[in-house]
């Protein structure tokens, strides 16, 4: 041992002493990141602490449950384990694991994904665990081609780890094809029958580009997928799940190893897809491990986290779920657990957007949130720092949110509202860091209710816990990752929806190619226009463009156009180059556009695609350049004064391409936030005025909290609807805008405006 190391080892312990005993805090992540400081080596120095084999437990959501199960299952099959149970999974994390636990036989380690780079090279872990990949964290992650690449890169750098990885994740598939590791592929045989969300992340082929097709889909982009173009397909699966049944009494499937003569039943008492993805993964590593699984449904039955992720209470005499969900996939599993409870419910969200949770809650417009708004008798909150845009995306899928400070605060209203059965279920779904918070107060209500009924037992001379005394067990294990009073499932009352003039023809939105640019939820823009205007009684049309499709401009009354990864932007500006003349005529005629990232970029003469430089629409006289690499990127919150609004204008902007428009072309807004750069770095102005035309980086979407923007584009839709139908183009009636106000005014508070 060198004195470094030994050094290392010796301020961990000293960290984790004083954490655990003087300061009470878990020590998952300080030992380690100090012990790396002074021995930037430790986990390479610790790796020999495991005997037999390690594995890396890489995926976007289910890492945390399937490590922690699967560290349940290896020692109930007689093997000593070191895990980073409590999803530390950055290199501190991982060291603090090593340097805290004993020596074992296996080590069962989550991972980062842009950390397994580095930590497999020093772990050299027999196997790579791929659980899935979605759109995550875009303004720390990036695209996920990013993670892809970067995933392929680790495994090239440990030739003989072993891959086992998602076969039903088209994403996952091609880091399998083009890392020269071994690779052993799971996936679900048959489809599971689930209805489909809005959004998915993986439209295209991840080897020619074509548009990706399904003999069936389970969820996101999860399912048995090809491409009729180049033969992309689903490998063969080695292990497999098959006949999947949902009950009420949970999920159950058969797994299967039919090359190593293994095939065993499955169950949980929860009934989520995410699950059968979950224990399949473990079964399918156990098994190419050569390891029993015999004792893997024990391990299901008995796991117990404790960390939030599925973990269930009884509290005032109501059934408590809390989940942790963090991106639109994870969020709309839940949704699919929260729906099956078809009674009187209290459901409560919390959105955080610290480092780790991601700057960027764009995401939440691609959360299929309306679901929730065909159930009477919801009542529903909004809580966490970015509470404010989260009622706001409620109020437009039809949802009255109450603000609240912390999960107390959603019991207090319920019990005061009384609009609730007093066994009426709460669910409580948060994103990273609010899930600690909310976990650590319902386990505090647990502890105190707990208490208080032991003291009421012992006063009437009884030593045992009372009937029905609430408990914190876990009920399951995964991660994804009305009519009923003034809280319920319906949108506030100045919102209502007017019925629709049916004299009135429709107002016609086109929205092109939603299947290629929704990378930043700018389909939300679509739902806000539509929203709005059947809140005033005016009939609207939304036609969707996808790809291979074509839209006669001259019948419509807006245009919308998002922004999409690298390879979706690509084959959606060769689509719009197709109709160059139908969309040039429509500006030209003073057609309203709204054009945000990518297709904004797009309208212009040129624009980057990765270092190529593309041909645009020339509709605009603007270009895009880029000064640096794709990584080198320009992202933050901004706020900008533009003519079309009195309030200032609020987003979120993620761009590496550098815009730069032409000689007394004006753009949509200035910069006056002390964050945020714009177009590029030099002009310190956003986007783009031209005709009727908004261009623009803000996402998020851009009108969720600036509905003067919305009504502006509205009222130029108005006056082409009149020009092309003649039908008089009365002025928009004024809404009550209290909440986006209020979200905008909450975020230019916190950039100090």
């Amino acid at each position: 041992m060198s004195l470094k190391t030994g050094a290392a080892q010796a301020t961990s312990a000293v960290l984790t002493w004083g954490l655990r005993h003087v300061a009470h805090r878990p020590a998952a992540n300080l030992p380690g990141d100090v012990a790396l400081k002074v021995d930037p080596a430790i986990v390479e120095h610790l790796r020999g602490k495991v005997s037999e084999a390690s594995v890396m437990v890489v995926g976007t959501n289910g890492k945390t449950s399937v490590s922690n199960l699967l560290a349940d299952a290896l020692q109930l099959a007689g093997k000593s384990v070191i895990c980073n149970r409590t999803g530390a999974n950055l290199a501190s994390g991982i060291a603090t694991a090593l340097l805290q636990q004993p020596k074992s036989q296996w080590g069962v380690f989550e991972c980062d994904e842009l950390w397994l780079a580095e930590m497999l090279p020093q772990t050299r872990a027999r196997y790579v665990l791929l659980l899935n990949l979605f759109r995550d964290q875009l303004d720390r992650c990036g695209e996920i081609s990013r993670i892809q690449d970067s995933i392929i890169g680790a495994l090239a750098s440990s030739p003989e780890t072993v891959l086992v990885y998602n076969g039903d994740d088209p994403l996952c598939a091609r880091i399998a094809a083009e890392a020269p590791n071994r690779s052993v592929a799971y996936g679900v045989q048959g489809s599971m029958g689930l209805a489909q969300n809005t959004v998915a992340d993986a439209q295209m082929c991840q080897h020619c580009g074509a548009m990706v097709q399904y003999r069936y889909r389970q969820y996101g982009q999860l399912g048995d997928y090809f491409c009729p173009q180049c033969g992309f397909s689903r490998p063969q699966l080695a292990c497999q799940a098959r006949a999947v049944e949902f009950s009420a009494k949970g999920v159950s499937f058969e797994a299967c190893d039919e090359a190593r003569g293994c095939c065993m039943p499955l169950s949980a008492a929860a009934g989520t897809p995410y699950l059968v993805y979950n224990y399949l993964a473990i079964f399918a590593l156990l098994s190419q491990a050569g390891v029993k699984t015999g004792r893997l449904q024990q391990a299901i039955s008995q796991f117990n986290p404790g960390n939030g992720r599925l973990q269930s209470y009884q509290l005032q005499g109501r059934p408590v779920l809390l989940n942790l969900a963090k991106n639109p996939t994870g969020f709309n599993q839940n949704l699919k657990i929260i729906t099956q409870d078809a009674g009187p419910k209290a459901v409560a969200f919390f959105i955080n957007d610290q480092i780790v949770d991601g700057r960027d809650i764009s995401w939440i417009w691609d959360i299929d949130f309306e679901e929730l708004a065909g159930q009477p008798g919801t009542a529903v909150f909004a809580g966490g720092s970015r509470k404010n845009d989260l009622q706001v995306r409620l109020k437009y899928a039809g949802l009255r949110a109450q603000l609240v400070e912390g999960i107390e605060e959603v019991f207090s209203q319920v019990s005061a509202d009384g609009q609730l059965p007093a066994d009426a279920g709460m669910y409580a779904i948060a994103n990273y860091t609010a899930l600690p918070v909310v976990h650590q107060a319902l386990d505090a209500m647990a502890a105190q209710e707990a208490a208080g009924a032991k003291a009421a037992a012992g006063a009437e001379g009884g030593a045992a816990d009372a009937p029905g005394a609430p408990a914190a067990a876990s009920t399951a294990a995964g991660s994804a990752d009305g009519e009923a009073g003034a809280a319920a499932s319906a949108a506030s009352t100045d919102a209502a929806p007017q019925q629709a003039d049916a004299a009135q023809p429709p107002v016609v939105i086109a929205h092109l190619f939603p299947d290629l640019l929704n990378l930043y939820g700018d389909g939300g823009n679509v739902r806000i226009l539509q929203q709005r205007l059947a809140w005033r009684g005016v009939p609207s049309e939304v036609r969707r463009v996808e790809h291979g499709q074509s839209v006669d401009l001259a019948d419509v009354d807006l245009v919308f156009m998002g922004g999409g990864p690298d390879r979706e932007q690509k084959l959606a500006s060769e689509e719009l180059l197709a109709m160059r003349d139908n969309l040039a005529a429509y500006v030209e005629a003073d057609g309203p556009l709204l054009a945000i990232c990518g297709g904004y970029q797009i309208l212009g003469h040129r624009w980057l695609w990765g270092d190529e430089l593309v041909e645009g629409l020339s509709i605009v006289d603007l270009e895009t350049r880029r000064p640096g690499t794709s990584a080198d990127r320009l992202v933050d919150n901004l706020v900008l004064e533009s003519p079309l609004a009195q309030t200032p204008v609020v987003g979120y902007e993620n761009h590496a391409g550098h815009t730069y428009l032409g000689e007394g072309v004006p753009p949509f807004g200035k910069v006056i936030s002390q964050t945020g750069a714009g177009n590029n770095e030099q002009d310190q102005a956003d986007g783009v005025r031209y005709r009727n035309v908004v261009g623009t980086y803000s996402h998020g979407p851009l009108l969720s909290k600036n509905p003067e923007v919305a009504d502006w584009l509205l009222s130029r839709a108005l006056e082409r609807r009149a020009q092309r139908t003649g039908t008089p183009a009365a002025p928009l009636a004024p809404l009550n805008d209290a909440e986006e106000l209020q979200a905008n005014h909450v975020m230019q508070t916190r950039l100090g405006l």
